[in-house]
């Protein structure tokens, strides 16, 4: 019998997926599709989709967690899901924008300012450009190292680009160089939200070249990203998740007694007996609950490496304007403070000077005539505190940064829209990224289920998805939803090697 045939005799085990954001629907999908019938997500909140969420700032559909999809090109199982369901614009199905190799760099028309109130030829700043990629694509050169360096992103930027700007811009004066160097350190803060860190120097260098890019231009949905969330849940029972129901604990090998190696405890008391579970939930809540989701405790070794991976915050601020104070063509806008010629991407004062962190906002495309709207960016401990503060706080903040930066005291935002996804309790923070110390190990550790193979007569029993269990494509949509397909893969696996049963109880070959 082939497998496709033995599974749809239907697979009885029960498999519990905690966690409905995209790689917990990815697992689900794949698996009742593949015949299992005693599947079950638990979802925390109230809807699904996870750090997939869609807002609107009046009629302006804002993306409050994932924004782009990253290497739309056949690769990319996001771009073949998203070109099937008809969620994408024309351009990003163009052969020509699938063959780009871009790196993640979308070659965006920008606008520079400068904190004097000046506006900057994108000429005069394209050397300042050239020579941080140049730097940065010199750090793939580590890829090679297997061992953990300690040696950070921040630092090797910081001592590489003042050598090579002293020979390379050797006819430019010293208000120039200054200048550029500045506009470097607006490019190190641009990377710390790429990499959801406070600063570069804690991305580890050889752990920085671990993450993959995909061919093709990034691109958004113009319906909004959890219109793949929305197609996936069609093609699912719809009794098959249950919101609102917090996982107190995973109870693995047999510690609660039964038939069943594993209870799920959920924060209501009710107890779910389970052959198997998939955990999706990200890595920042993982950090700060491990010791009591799971018992007994996880394994030494996996503890680590939740440990040694990072894991931060990259907030957006929305703000919408009655007209717009950039070129009709532009796509960014960098902000360079005249100030920061030393290369940095850490403000001295977190309270005082928070909006320094904001090197650059995107300018969203209109979907109606009259809308104007800019998304800010900003990462690290300066997002953490701007989540603190009350949203007029906020307007007043960044009326006064764009005050400074175009000298036009007359713009004023209409309205604005923050994300807060450090203090989102089911999330703790936005994606990981290979902190110091970080190696390829750690997250083969991160994805390994439990128990550890060969300690068990059941195994598979607890089995780990999600962006930061992704070997390369970690900290993204696609990352994750090949997790949720690799998990549910390996049930599928495990269940059709001669174990699966027909109708009259008797084991299939398959």
């Amino acid at each position: 019998m082939s497998l496709d045939a033995a599974m749809a005799q239907s697979v009885n085990a029960n498999v519990v997926v905690v966690g409905c954001g995209i790689s917990g629907v990815a697992a689900a999908h794949r698996l009742v599709k593949a015949g299992f019938n005693n599947v079950r997500i638990l979802e925390a909140t109230s809807r699904s989709g996870g750090r997939i969420k869609t807002g609107k700032l009046g009629n302006i559909i804002t993306e409050i967690g994932a924004t782009y999809l990253h290497g739309p090109s056949e690769k990319n199982p996001v771009f073949c899901l998203a070109r099937d369901y008809g969620l994408l614009g024309p351009e990003a199905l163009t052969p020509e924008n699938q063959a780009i190799d871009v790196d993640e760099y979308p070659p965006w028309v920008p606008n520079w300012f400068s904190s004097s109130g000046q506006r900057l030829s994108a000429e005069s700043m394209s050397p300042a450009l050239e020579l941080f990629h140049e730097v940065l694509d010199n750090t793939w050169q580590f890829r090679k190292q297997k061992e953990r360096s300690g040696a950070s992103v921040g630092h090797y930027i910081r001592s590489k680009a003042p050598k090579r700007a002293l020979k390379k811009w050797k006819d430019k004066d010293e208000p120039t160089k200054k200048l550029l160097l500045s506009g470097i350190s607006t490019m190190l803060k641009v990377e710390c939200c790429a990499s959801a860190t406070h600063t570069m120097d804690d991305i580890d260098l050889v752990g920085y070249s671990m993450y993959k890019s995909i061919k093709g231009v990034d691109c958004t949905f113009p319906s909004g990203y959890d219109g793949l969330i929305s197609h996936l849940m069609s093609e699912l029972p719809p009794d098959l998740v249950t919101y609102n129901r917090p996982v107190r604990c995973v109870h693995w090998n047999g510690t609660e007694g039964g038939v069943n190696p594993v209870t799920v405890e959920c924060d209501d008391g009710e107890r779910i007996a389970a052959d198997h579970v998939i955990l999706t939930v990200p890595l920042g809540y993982l950090k700060k609950h491990h010791s009591t989701l799971f018992s007994p405790p996880l394994p030494t070794h996996k503890l680590d490496s939740i440990h040694q991976l990072g894991f931060g915050t990259c907030d957006k601020i929305y703000v919408e304007f009655e007209s717009p104070w950039w070129d009709a063509d532009c796509e960014v806008i960098y902000l360079v403070w005249k100030d920061e010629e030393n290369i940095s991407d850490q403000v001295s004062d977190k309270i005082q000077s928070w909006t320094r962190k904001i090197p650059a906002f995107t300018v969203i495309k209109p979907s109606e005539k009259g809308s104007h709207v800019l998304c800010g960016w900003i990462a690290g401990l300066e997002a953490e505190y701007m989540e603190t503060l009350p949203e007029e706080e906020i307007r007043r903040s960044i009326t006064e940064l764009i005050h400074t930066f175009t000298g036009d005291r007359t713009i004023t935002p209409k309205r604005i829209l923050c994300t807060r996804w450090f203090n989102d309790p089911w999330t703790c923070g936005s994606y990981c990224h290979p902190a110091l110390r970080c190696s390829a190990k750690d997250l083969q550790n991160m994805k390994e289920p439990l128990p550890v193979k060969g300690k068990s007569s059941q195994p598979l029993q607890v089995l780990f998805a999600g962006e930061a269990t992704h070997p390369c494509y970690y900290s993204t949509v696609h990352g994750a939803l090949q997790t949720g397909w690799r998990e549910a893969d390996r049930l599928i696996s495990h269940h059709s090697s001669g174990s699966l049963l027909n109708q009259s109880g008797q084991k299939v070959k398959v």
